[in-house]
Formats: C-alpha cells, structure tokens, sequence
C-alpha cells in the first residue's frame, strides 16, 4: 500500500473513531457538565459572558497593536519577541472566547469600547501607526503596559465572580502571563530610550 493511501486511511479510521466517541459522549452524558467536551457549555453566569464579551475586543486590539509594531523597521530585538508573544499568546484566546460565546448563546460580535479598562483610543492608535523606531518602541510598550493593566483587572474580576471553570482558568492564565509581561515592559522601559 502507497504511503498516501495509508495516510488517507488511518485518517479516515481517526475521523470515525471520533465520530463515534463524540456520538457516545452526547447520548451517555447529557446531564453531565463535567465532561471535558462539555465544559465548555457548562454552567456560566452573567460574569463569565461579561469577561469573553469585553476580553474578545481587549485582545483583538492587543493583536492589532502587535501587528503595528511588527510591521515598523528599527524596533528592538526585545521587544519584537514580546509582540509576537502577545499576538501568539492572544490569538487563540480570541478564538476560544469566540467558542465560549457560541456555545452560551451569546453574541460574539467584538465591539471596540474604547471606554473599556487598557483599551487605547483611536488618537493613540494612530499615535503607533505613526511612530517609528525607538519611538514606536516605547510608545508601544507604554500603551501594552496600561493595555495588560486593564486586562489583568478584567481577569481578576472573572476570576472572583466567575461560574464556569474554563472561563476562570483563562482569566487566572492571563493574570499570570500578563503580569509577567508587564514586568517585562517596565524592564524594558528603563532600557529604550
């Protein structure tokens, strides 16, 4: 047997073995929330919708601030690695609070609330896009800095008042990353001149 028919098989057997279990998993489990494949329509409240709702637009600007930078020529080495890190980092999360949203009935439509804790308005996002080189490099991490800031706060709420436990989970990885990215910021702050 060639070796792409041996790739189309065992897919085809893994996509049907995943089939089945996932056809077994809804009839045996209905009830059950503490099923992984259930978890994520598991129990939630009010604040764990409020926390995908406003951490949906939160990250999206983070990625969309990371992708300003990262387009620019002349920006230190250091902090090229930490918006990649954000946009990779955020990324996914964008996708998993979406899946939240979907699966709690919610809407998912990502409203940019410039009101919102961190979220940078529209003068100091054309303030980035303007910058240049050490310029754009501080401003960048002096507008992420504030931006994480409202995160964290955002997280720590979710994480005191939150029902479903993968939403809670989220927020307390994002409390710690965050966190440690800021400390980064600051460091790198007192650096770049």
């Amino acid at each position: 047997m060639n070796r792409t028919a041996t790739i189309f098989i065992s897919a085809t057997a893994t996509i049907a073995a995943l089939a089945l279990a996932g056809c077994a998993e809804a009839s045996s489990s209905a009830g059950d929330t503490s099923s992984a494949s259930s978890s994520q329509a598991a129990a939630f409240n009010d604040q764990d919708v409020m926390f995908a709702q406003m951490m949906l637009p939160h990250h999206t600007q983070a990625v969309e601030m990371s992708d300003m930078l990262l387009a620019k020529d002349g920006i230190d080495g250091d902090v090229i690695t930490l918006a990649e890190t954000i946009k990779a980092e955020q990324a996914p999360e964008i996708d998993q609070l979406t899946t939240w949203l979907k699966a709690w009935g919610q809407d998912t439509e990502a409203s940019m609330d410039h009101s919102m804790d961190g979220m940078m308005s529209d003068s100091d996002m054309d303030a980035l896009e303007n910058a240049d080189g050490t310029d754009a490099a501080r401003l960048f991490l002096e507008q992420m800095t504030t931006h994480h800031e409202g995160a964290v706060e955002m997280a720590q709420t979710e994480i005191e008042g939150g029902q479903n436990p993968d939403a809670v989970q989220l927020a307390t990885a994002i409390v710690s990353s965050q966190t440690d990215q800021i400390d980064t910021m600051e460091d790198l702050l007192a650096v770049i001149k």
